[in-house]
């Protein structure tokens, strides 16, 4: 980042952050943590796949997240009867002219919305793949790009074990974020119940497509030290060696380590990131990334211990600031 404007722009994304969380405050109550952490992945350019049981407003949310950033919004509700072509869209007939022309689906937008992708067999949620990794889709043999900010935001309901398709580690790997999604705690219900009782709040953007571009493009330069990248590196296979893990981070957790590092840094007003910024989404980063041996699940050990103990294990570094 130029030393001219590295400061200018932490400035301009840390008051983008708080007008963001008091617009989403408006509609979504007890959410702030989420609402942030949506934010670092638009910002790194990642996808997100937020978790939690019903009733605990992750449709709202995001509805309410594009709105306020003034980015189109597309939700497709996944079903098993649902097909890739639903999602990508096809060629269809045009009987006035009799050629084909091209249909295209939901996904030709700026942020969608995969509601409860888990309930959709593997066929249709491998659609995705190439939407999520290339920024593209492929339909009938053409490729066509995609809207830019682009971001996915996937929902599903972890208690539910019928009648849906566990997502494979190949596409979990794909999403930058696993976003936990818990009840409120009890004033923040209260607070819900007294915003209901009013009438809705209509929200106002308070960003641009164009402004989130800008942002994003600068995401790679915030400063990362050498040590810093040792760190995150040393974290990643410090987690292939843990005993309780079958399956450690991959070398691409590692780069989502920086990428979402640097994005949480600008968050914070600073053009520089430190070893604080990845011990802050160390979990949501690799959360879904780690899979548990059964013996040690057996015992009680959850992701989020080992995660805690990679913290604790790896020694942290003195960061060179700019």
């Amino acid at each position: 980042m130029h030393p001219a404007s590295s400061g200018e722009i932490a400035l301009r994304v840390k008051e983008l952050r708080n007008r963001a969380q008091q617009a989403i405050e408006k509609v979504v109550v007890g959410l702030s943590g989420v609402t942030d952490q949506l934010l670092i992945a638009l910002l790194a350019g990642g996808h997100v796949l937020l978790e939690g049981v019903p009733g605990t407003a992750k449709t709202t949310m995001c509805r309410t997240f594009s709105t306020v950033l003034g980015i189109h919004f597309e939700r497709v509700q996944f079903t098993p009867d649902l097909l890739p072509s639903d999602v990508t869209g096809t060629q269809v007939l045009d009987r006035q002219t009799s050629n084909f022309v091209m249909r295209k689906g939901p996904i030709f937008c700026q942020l969608m919305l995969a509601d409860e992708l888990n309930r959709a067999p593997a066929r249709t949620q491998s659609s995705l793949l190439e939407a999520m990794q290339e920024r593209q889709v492929t339909i009938e043999g053409k490729t066509l790009p995609l809207p830019e900010p682009f971001m996915v935001l996937a929902t599903q309901n972890p208690i539910e074990q019928e009648g849906v398709y566990r997502l494979p580690e190949a596409q979990l790997d794909r999403f930058l974020f696993r976003i936990q999604v818990g009840y409120p705690e009890r004033e923040q219900e209260v607070a819900m119940l007294d915003l209901h009782s009013r009438p809705p709040v209509k929200t106002q953007p308070i960003s641009s497509p164009e402004e989130i571009l800008s942002i994003q493009r600068e995401v790679d330069s915030v400063f990362c030290s050498q040590e810093l990248k040792g760190y995150i590196v040393d974290l990643a296979r410090r987690s292939r060696l843990h005993a309780d893990l079958a399956l450690g981070a991959s070398p691409r957790a590692a780069i989502y380590l920086m990428k979402a590092g640097r994005a949480h840094a600008l968050l914070r007003g600073r053009e520089y990131m430190t070893h604080e910024d990845v011990q802050s989404i160390a979990l949501p980063v690799l959360g879904h990334r780690l899979i548990m041996r059964p013996e040690s699940e057996m015992d009680g050990q959850t992701v989020e211990t080992v995660v805690q103990q990679l913290i604790k294990m790896v020694p942290v570094v003195v960061d060179a600031q700019p």
